[in-house]
This record gives C-alpha cells, structure tokens and sequence, in this order.
C-alpha cells in the first residue's frame, strides 16, 4: 500500500527481502535513465540485502556496471579495512566483484581527521558534479538510499547536532556519534543529500517501528528532515509499520 504524507510516499511490504526487492527495482530504473547515474549508498546492516541482491547473477545482469558511479551518504572514520567501514561492506559484498574501481568512490578516511576527510570528498564530489553550488535543476545523484536510527538519525545526521542545519557544505566532520558505533563519521548534509531524482528510505524489523511511527506522526526528527528534491519514498516491511503481514 501507498499513502502520501506531505512530500513523502510510503510503501509497506511484506517482510525485508520484499523491501530489497522493490529497492533494487527502483536502483536500477535510475540506472537505466541516466547517461552517467549516480547513486549514494548508505551503511549498516539495514541495505545488506540490497547488495547481495545487486551482486546476485539474477540481478547483477541489469546494471550497466561500467556507467554507474557509486558514492556513500556516510563514513565511519575508520580505516578502509575495518569492519565497520561502511563502503567496505558494499564492496565486499557487491561492488568488488561487479563495478570497475574508478567508479567506486569511498570517503578517504586516510585523512588526518574527520574534517579533513569530509572537505576531500566535498571536492571529488564537486568535481564529479562539475560545480561547486548545487542547482536545484541538476540532481547531483540519481538515487539516495537511507536508513534509519533508532533515534531518529539518518547518514550521519544526529538529532540536535550542528551538522543538520549546514547549508553551505555538502559534506562534514561528525566528531562524536550518538549511537553505537561511537566513532567519529563523515557524513553528507541534507543540501547533497537532498540533491536527487529520487530518496529511498529502507526500514525493516519490530525494531523500527516506534521510530517510524514518531516519523509518519511528524516528529522533527533528522529521518524527516530529509527529502530528495524529486521524490522520496519509504519502503517498510509490515514488521516496523506494525502491521500483520
């Protein structure tokens, strides 16, 4: 079922493989629409069935691998070898063995600090775009995918943290993260982030559910602050719209 509430449009399915389904659908009608599509991934365990979805050989097929460009909404500072690299599980899931590495473009967490990090993917996302200012007329990514905390916080966007109210930066520094893992991040502001054709929440599990119902009760929450300058669409399964499947 689809229901509107203001820009956002939710979709309940099923259960989580319905919602990887469906996302992977959508992943790849951006692809195909665009010359040089870009899509923004998000971390966690919440888009690990989506990857593996993506790398399976039913699906990996219908990717135009050599055209795409693969970018992170968020970066935990840690090496790029550590478990808890958010583009390192993507790639070692799926990117690795499917797209070709100068299409794959981590957050450079070699750097000497978050900050600095974040100012280096700025640039490479700036250069890719071919502007410094965004243009409400041109999308700097076909797809955005999101995920959301049990606080409320989506990327590395916090609730009450200075971060959510940047307007000039596309990407910064998050010195203290607010759940676990409490590592420093690197995260991209609601102006990039909401620079896309297309946003897609992906939220699953009983877990969920009092954090989606505070969302779709209008909490201002980061999860709600963020909406793609096209459109925005949460897929949910049953489990956390708390409903029977």
């Amino acid at each position: 079922m689809i229901s509107a509430a203001g820009e956002r449009r939710f979709q309940v399915l099923a259960d989580a493989q319905a919602v990887a389904t469906e996302a992977a659908n959508h992943l790849i009608a951006r692809t195909e629409a665009q010359i040089r599509p870009a899509i923004c991934l998000t971390g966690g365990s919440g888009p690990k069935a989506l990857y593996a979805l993506l790398g399976s050989p039913s699906w990996r097929s219908r990717i135009p691998w050599d055209r795409v460009h693969w970018f992170i909404g968020d970066e935990r500072f840690v090496s790029a070898g550590d478990p808890l690299n958010n583009m390192a599980m993507a790639k070692s899931i799926f990117l690795d063995a499917c797209a070709p590495p100068e299409n794959i473009h981590p957050v450079p967490t070699d750097a000497p600090d978050p900050d600095q990090a974040a100012r280096l993917y700025e640039h490479e996302l700036q250069t890719f775009y071919g502007a410094h200012r965004l243009d409400a007329s041109k999308p700097l990514f076909d797809l955005v995918l999101m995920g959301l905390g049990p606080d409320g916080h989506t990327a590395s966007l916090f609730p009450g943290d200075k971060a959510l109210d940047e307007a000039e930066r596309w990407v910064v520094g998050v010195d203290h993260a607010h759940v676990e893992p409490f590592v420093p991040r690197v995260t991209l502001t609601l102006p990039a982030l909401d620079s896309s054709r297309e946003m897609l929440f992906l939220v699953t599990g009983d877990a969920k559910r009092d954090i989606l119902s505070k969302i779709t009760s209008g909490a201002d929450l980061p999860g709600a602050r963020a909406h793609s300058n096209g459109v925005t669409t949460w897929l949910t399964d049953a489990a956390a719209a708390g409903r029977t499947a």
